[in-house]
């Protein structure tokens, strides 16, 4: 994976106030920062619904091996 150093950065950034001019660049930054909150929020929330799909299950198959054994020992005894 490539790594970028501040040079590389600061070349992007005024690279991005030449092209957009110094009155539109925060403007722009906000709409950046804001679209990167929304992707990370989207990002956890879908994070969060596979954690708890997997856990479900996780308990699925729990109350499944569970009782298989209570069969089992009542088929035992």
């Amino acid at each position: 994976m490539p790594q970028i150093g501040w040079l590389e950065i600061l070349a992007v950034v005024l690279i991005a106030i030449l092209v957009l001019g110094p009155k539109e660049f925060p403007i722009a930054l906000k709409k950046i920062g804001s679209y990167l909150g929304k992707l990370k929020n989207t990002f956890s929330n879908f994070q969060k619904e596979i954690s708890s799909v997997t856990n479900e299950i996780d308990v699925e198959e729990k109350v499944v091996k569970d009782e298989k054994i209570k069969k089992t020992d009542k088929l035992d005894d």
